[in-house]
């Protein structure tokens, strides 16, 4: 049997096979210091992912899946077989920035009321990536989630993102929740939360997952200091299209009926659709000035994303992530 270590790194691939192998090639080239193995759960890709694993990472120790197990119950397939005190949840379109994971590993261990940390995330171009921390949903921050809004009040308390905003890299800042993307979490805090919830097949897990930690009586902090290159999306891309856009509101429609109870759920979605029918109507009426539609996109991809919003919104949509 392997000897325990320090850190657990858990990635799920699916035909994302580039991203993963610079990845890997981060992880290994930056990371320096603390014992760690790394697991990949390959879900049923068509990217050559195992063969590249073989021959260019031999210690990586993979788990071939035949079947898209969906982001949670990936992850939690990986942990199983994990040994190391301290889990990293790691996407495949994630590149490490400097020796940060012993710096976080250290931290989860000198604070024992803290059971999760996540880092900066930035995005290709080396910008701020602001959904690295977040707030707890409610429906005001979802209803009022504009790109307008959070530009005119970035510090509002409604999106949880001030962290970001007053960078304190010598102090760990308290946050509702972090993202998936990079989210370190000690394994007791993991197993008293009930690992991943594998009712989210994907969007949304992190956040449920946040929220149980914290219902456990742990702190969940955010590590300024400590950056991560998220180039986002990469899998979801493959996708049809405005796939996440609903499949998102749905995990949080989701979300708010296991936390909140069904009434909440309902007006969730009912308020959605109602949002739908106003950025529809604003898109008919000035998209033909403009050219552009609301999202500085043409106005009949708008157009199809909000149609979809609406019919999801009212059930007839169908479901998006299961």
């Amino acid at each position: 049997m392997n000897p325990p270590a320090d850190l657990s790194v858990v990635t799920v691939n699916w035909n994302s096979a580039d991203y993963l192998r610079q990845c890997l090639l981060s992880l290994y080239r930056e990371t320096h210091g603390i014992c760690y193995e790394v697991i990949v759960v390959d879900n049923a890709s068509h990217d050559g992912c195992a063969e590249m694993l073989r021959s260019e990472f031999p210690t990586v120790r993979l788990i071939q899946s035949g079947e898209n197990l969906g982001f949670s119950r990936a992850n939690n397939l990986g942990y199983r077989l994990s040994l190391g005190e301290i889990v990293l949840f790691l996407n495949p379109d994630t590149e490490i920035i400097g020796n940060v994971l012993p710096k976080m590993v250290a931290h989860l261990r000198a604070s024992p009321e803290v059971g999760a940390a996540g880092a900066r995330l930035l995005n290709s171009d080396g910008s701020l990536q602001t959904s690295c921390v977040q707030a707890f949903p409610t429906l005001w921050n979802q209803w009022l989630d504009f790109e307008l809004l959070r530009s005119l009040f970035p510090s509002w308390n409604l999106w949880g993102t001030r962290p970001l905003l007053e960078p304190q890299a010598s102090r760990p800042a308290k946050v509702d929740a972090i993202s998936g993307a990079c989210f370190m979490v000690k394994r007791s805090a993991f197993e008293e939360a009930g690992r991943f919830n594998e009712n989210y097949f994907m969007y949304s897990e992190d956040m449920d997952l946040s929220y149980r930690i914290n219902k456990a009586g742990y702190l969940i902090h955010y590590l300024d200091e400590c950056r991560v290159i998220h180039h986002g999306g990469k899998s979801s891309e493959k996708q049809a299209d405005n796939f996440s856009d609903v499949a998102q509101r749905e995990s949080l429609a989701r979300f708010f009926r296991a936390t909140r109870g069904r009434l909440y759920c309902g007006v969730y979605r009912a308020g959605m659709a109602v949002i739908a029918v106003l950025r529809l109507v604003m898109v008919l009426c000035f998209a033909p000035f403009a050219g552009l539609g609301l999202q500085g996109k043409p106005p009949r991809l708008v157009f199809r994303k909000w149609t979809r919003i609406l019919r999801w919104g009212v059930g007839l949509g169908g479901s998006y992530t299961s």
